[in-house]
């Protein structure tokens, strides 16, 4: 009886212990245990028959505040977490800040089925932004943060004061351009088979110009972390992200905003998705932000064009005090006009 009594009890406690194990390995997903700069707040969301939490940092100013309020859209392989020495600085200058967790990313609500659009993204944050009684801000998006505040600038222009775009990818057709399509199962098996040192080797060739800094490591761990929390799904995610980007470009449409636009480019920048998928002909083609940098800024009306000749693709990670000087040049310039 007691062997009996023994054996349930091991294959209990071995059960709890696979429990525990399994739970644990799921925390993560959502950057559970990742610290971010500021105190993250969730707002409940209703969207395509979902309750979703949307995650995001509301930071008061500082100094004296201005009265005014910035938004910062994060990119697709980053999270509001990546804006923190921008919101420092800003908050410094006298600005509300509200960096934006898109649902889908980091520690917003993470669903699998669900429709990603720029479109539906944009509506999101204006949601969020109406329930923060916030009716106008600059909205500043970094790489797939400027595709999606691009159009958000252009659905919502009357609650846009200007639009700031770092590095934003989108300022070509990819497909337009010779990538092929490339379909989300073939996104898919791509992003299972990402590793640490991939995405190391990827960031410090595209995001910092070859550069390397031990105070990068951490938004690599950032990444990997939700990838071995859950790599299915975070793969998945990853795949119809990517069809989202590739398919819905918002370049046919620069010359339709009608917002002050300011452009901060990295020209060591060489960002363009599909590329690992063509022939070394078209690649060369792909991802000149040199090039692409003034070609945008002659298609966009009002816009104004900063560049960093020594700076990658996340220029506000890689030297983040020339870049907050540019930002707060650039937003001073702004309110200048405005009040005269």
């Amino acid at each position: 009886m007691m062997k009996i009594y023994r054996t349930v009890s091991l294959i209990f406690m071995l059960l709890l212990i696979s429990t525990v194990v399994s739970a644990n390995n799921k925390t993560g997903f959502r950057l559970e245990n990742f610290d971010y700069p500021y105190p993250v707040q969730f707002m409940p969301l209703s969207s395509q028959k979902k309750q979703l939490e949307m995650a995001y940092m509301d930071v008061k100013p500082t100094a004296k505040a201005n009265g005014k309020t910035v938004v910062l859209f994060h990119g697709k392989n980053f999270c509001a977490a990546t804006w923190g020495e921008t919101i420092k600085a800003l908050a410094a200058a006298g600005y509300r800040v509200v960096a934006i967790d898109q649902i889908g990313f980091c520690k917003s609500s993470k669903p699998i089925d669900y429709q990603y659009s720029f479109h539906q993204l944009a509506t999101n944050s204006w949601n969020l932004l109406q329930k923060l009684g916030i009716d106008k801000a600059v909205i500043v998006g970094h790489s797939m943060g400027g595709m999606l505040a691009t159009r958000y600038a252009l659905l919502y222009p009357d609650n846009v004061d200007a639009l700031f775009l770092v590095n934003p990818i989108g300022l070509e057709d990819w497909l337009a351009k010779g990538v092929p399509y490339v379909s989300i199962k073939d996104w898919y098996k791509n992003q299972l088979t990402l590793t640490t040192k991939r995405a190391r080797t990827y960031q410090q060739k595209t995001y910092y110009a070859g550069q390397w800094h031990d105070n990068y490591q951490k938004w690599v761990d950032m990444l990997m972390i939700q990838f071995r929390a859950n790599k299915e799904d975070s793969a998945w995610l990853s795949a119809i992200q990517y069809d989202m980007i590739l398919t819905q470009p918002v370049v046919h449409e620069f010359d339709q905003l009608s917002v002050p636009t300011w452009l901060f480019i990295g020209e060591k920048d060489n960002t363009a998705i599909g590329k690992a998928f063509v022939s070394d002909d078209i690649k060369k083609q792909l991802g000149n932000y040199p090039v692409l940098a003034r070609k945008t800024a002659k298609a966009i009306p009002d816009s104004h064009l900063i560049l960093f000749d020594d700076l990658g693709h996340s220029p506000q990670i890689q030297d983040p005090e020339r870049f907050q000087q540019a930002l707060l040049n650039a937003l001073n310039t702004l309110f200048s006009k405005q009040s005269e």
